[in-house]
């Protein structure tokens, strides 16, 4: 299908000192399409936007048989209620070396329409009074229909570069899902066999082209659980591997990026102007050290 590329002006921040990056993100923000988009959404707007992008993923690579799984930020925010944490921007997924070739093959550039319900497209802007950043703009309050569908286009566009099984800084993302009405994206990165430790008689490792390296047995078999009301899966050992990535406070500290971590709800809130993330006491301590063996023991 041919892709309309909407904006009257492009916002793809081209690199043209790397001309052979092929996923350029926009000028505005790094974690946007700038072909789809003039402008990041503000925090309370980004959420659902989100939420429907990792539904529509899930619901697109179960339909046509494609292996995925939650990886990096994504996973970590599973870990802590099966959500997508209130102050990121993107999301990050990991497919097969076999799931890759498949993409590439049958739906490269692909477009998968879904209706949307309860979330309203990005138009009706007006100028956000009091914005902490200038110049952007927030979606209109109006009232939302949840039972009015939205008609929204996702495209599963492949790096052309994705046969490439070394290192590459420049294209180390092989695939993206993106979202033509926000310009909000998936990472998408594969996972292949480390050939050089293989040839060096390390059997069982595995890379990514980011640098990433893994066992084969801390991925495989995967794990069936939820994330954002969808089923999804994540790899075996994903409490190390979470760990080893952010270090082990990762799993355990409430406090974060201006967010406080409600246990009683289960949510990350972001802290009031002026108040102080809460002293933790040994008790405290002790409460974390139990959430943390619950999820090990029970949660996935």
């Amino acid at each position: 299908m041919d892709i309309h590329v909407k904006p009257k002006k492009e916002h793809s921040g081209i690199d043209t000192n790397n001309p052979e990056k092929y996923f350029h993100e926009s000028r505005f923000h790094p974690h946007y399409d700038g072909r789809f988009a003039t402008h990041p959404l503000l925090y309370d707007d980004r959420p659902p936007h989100l939420t429907a992008l990792i539904q529509t993923y899930l619901a697109t690579m179960s339909s046509i048989g494609a292996e995925t799984w939650l990886m990096h930020g994504s996973l970590l925010g599973w870990w802590w209620n099966k959500r997508i944490m209130p102050w990121d921007t993107d999301l990050d997924l990991m497919i097969s070396e076999r799931t890759i070739h498949y993409l590439a093959a049958y739906y490269n550039m692909s477009m998968h329409h879904f209706d949307i319900y309860g979330v309203p497209p990005p138009k009706a802007k007006i100028k956000s009074k009091g914005a902490a950043e200038k110049g952007r703009v927030r979606i209109g309050k109006e009232k939302i229909d949840p039972t009015l569908a939205v008609p929204r286009d996702y495209l599963l566009e492949i790096n052309p570069h994705y046969s490439n099984d070394s290192q590459d800084t420049y294209n180390h993302i092989d695939a993206r899902w993106v979202d033509t009405t926000t310009g909000l994206f998936i990472d998408i990165t594969t996972l292949r066999h480390n050939i050089t430790a293989e040839s060096l008689g390390m059997k069982n490792r595995m890379m990514c082209k980011d640098g990433h390296k893994y066992w084969y047995d801390e991925i495989y078999p995967l794990r069936d659980s939820m994330f954002e009301g969808a089923n999804v899966k994540i790899p075996h050992a994903y409490s190390s591997l979470l760990a080893e990535e952010y270090g082990p406070g990762a799993l355990t500290d409430t406090n974060y990026e201006n967010h406080v971590f409600n246990q009683e709800k289960m949510i990350w809130e972001p802290l009031k102007a002026g108040k102080r993330p809460k002293v933790m006491t040994a008790l405290d301590d002790h409460t974390s050290a139990f959430f943390l063996r619950w999820k090990l023991l029970f949660d996935w």
